[in-house]
């Protein structure tokens, strides 16, 4: 197993829509390492989730997984599953707003609405059918992994920059942090 090198915004592999992997390929010696390096890494950086575009491999493959993790010590477990061609197939009205960062934009942090429950389809790394219903932060973990595959990081998806902070003064400042209750008709000039 190899700890490869982690893409930061600004390199093009983060901006490419990535490619499937041919369900032949995927018990390769080449995607199987690929695999065994994804974890590696992603325990090494101690992060969530990774995807290949993120170790400047534009396939369809992510990993998730968490087990205590000192980067987030309250946040509850993730199952550590490899899930190639990922799809989002179900995904709830209800939204939930919280804070992400990302081993690609390092040392930031932001508020994201995403769905609160998501079913994601693809293939384990056995090249089996798997199915995945996620709810919470598992939920969210999913959503900003796949959104790498499509070319997309989590600053893509705030809705108020304003949130957007360095890690030294997340770790001050981030508790308050509030949303502004949206402007009525008067504030707007309407």
């Amino acid at each position: 197993m190899t700890i490869r090198k982690v893409a930061q915004l600004g390199h093009p592999v983060l901006r490419e829509k990535a490619g499937p992997i041919e369900k032949e390929a995927i018990k390769s010696p080449a995607i199987q390492a690929l695999i065994d390096d994804m974890i590696q890494t992603k325990e090494e950086y101690v992060g969530i989730g990774l995807a290949a575009p993120q170790v400047h491999e534009p396939l369809q493959l992510i990993v998730v997984g968490l087990k205590n993790n000192p980067r987030y010590p309250d946040a509850e477990q993730v199952l550590l599953r490899t899930v190639i061609n990922p799809k989002i197939t179900g995904f709830s009205t209800d939204m939930d707003e919280d804070w992400e960062s990302c081993l690609s934009v390092d040392n930031l942090s932001g508020l994201v609405k995403r769905a609160r429950k998501i079913t994601v389809t693809g293939l384990d790394r056995e090249g089996d059918d798997i199915e995945i219903n996620a709810e919470g932060f598992e939920a969210r973990v999913y959503q900003h992994e796949i959104d790498h595959l499509y070319g997309k990081v989590f600053l893509d998806r705030m809705s108020d920059l304003r949130s957007l902070c360095f890690g030294k003064e997340f770790s001050k400042f981030a508790r308050l942090y509030e949303p502004e209750e949206e402007a009525g008709d008067e504030e707007q000039g309407l």
